[in-house]
């Protein structure tokens, strides 16, 4: 299966960069399946229904969430209604979270890909453990058996336990790809159980920014200490980051791994995947 994974979408920039792209990605590299982390599509804050509308109209087959899931309120109930918009699967208990964590999708050919979303607990929001959830959602639908590829999108803001994240699930999962931090990484790699990975995929986002926001108010807030408003998303043309895919159809583990980044500043520095003729 061809599949490709792209990081944080950043506001309205993130989205017009996915909606030049992707089309014509997803022709090229033969992409059976899209994934895109969306939590900052809506001015760099949560989702709406209108926002993801966009993404999927793009080519998205699939969006994850994270620590901003919920910033936009009617997220709250567009997600009960929306198979495809998936949450970080290890939300306390008791906070009886809307939604889903993971969800198993059927692509044209009929295929079957596994996506699970988890939260990481360094630096960021008290959660419950990600490692047991990672267990409890790859138990559900076991890769060759169940499900012809899995994915699980570790959105955390420390290095060190995405790439623990990794190897935890290495062997189980096709790829375990990191978002949150929107910087790409330059470790695409197949660990030594056969799982595709990457620390980060990076944010669709301009890069002529802090982190996809306009610098102003960033510079702001590391130079004075005070905030004098909330961090808007930055307008220039977009870099569309993620990861191309590709993995073994008797079982489901990854052959290649390659970045993509297109477009926007970023995109001279590391030429779009080209599939190896058959």
């Amino acid at each position: 299966m061809r599949f490709a994974f792209f990081g944080d979408v950043v506001g309205k920039s993130g989205r017009d960069g996915l909606a030049d792209h992707l089309p014509g990605l997803r022709r090229r590299l033969g992409l059976e399946f899209v994934i895109i982390n969306a939590e900052n599509a809506a001015a760099g804050f949560g989702i709406t229904e209108n926002t993801a509308r966009e993404l999927f109209d793009a080519g998205a087959d699939c969006l994850t969430l994270g620590n901003h899931s919920w910033d936009q309120k009617e997220a709250l109930t567009y997600i009960v209604r929306e198979p495809r918009l998936i949450r970080p699967a290890n939300y306390p208990i008791l906070s009886d979270a809307p939604g889903r964590g993971a969800n198993l999708f059927q692509t044209q050919s009929g295929k079957t890909i596994y996506v699970v979303n988890l939260l990481g607990r360094v630096h960021m929001d008290a959660m419950d453990d990600p490692f047991a959830a990672a267990d409890r959602e790859l138990d559900k639908a076991p890769l060759a058996q169940v499900a012809d590829a899995v994915v699980v999108d570790m959105h955390c803001e420390a290095t060190s336990e995405k790439m623990a994240m990794g190897h935890y699930c290495d062997g189980r999962a096709s790829l375990v790809v990191g978002t949150h931090t929107h910087v790409p990484t330059a470790d695409c790699q197949i660990l030594p159980g056969g799982t595709a990975y990457q620390t980060d995929a990076g944010a669709c986002a301009d890069y002529d920014s802090v982190i996809g926001n306009q610098k102003e108010e960033p510079l702001r807030r590391f130079t004075t200490k005070i905030s004098q408003g909330r961090y808007q998303p930055a307008f220039g043309p977009a870099t569309v980051c993620g990861v191309f895919v590709e993995t073994d159809d008797r079982t489901g583990l990854a052959k290649r791994i390659e970045p993509i980044r297109i477009g926007g500043r970023l995109s001279e520095h590391v030429p779009v995947v080209e599939l190896a003729t058959a």
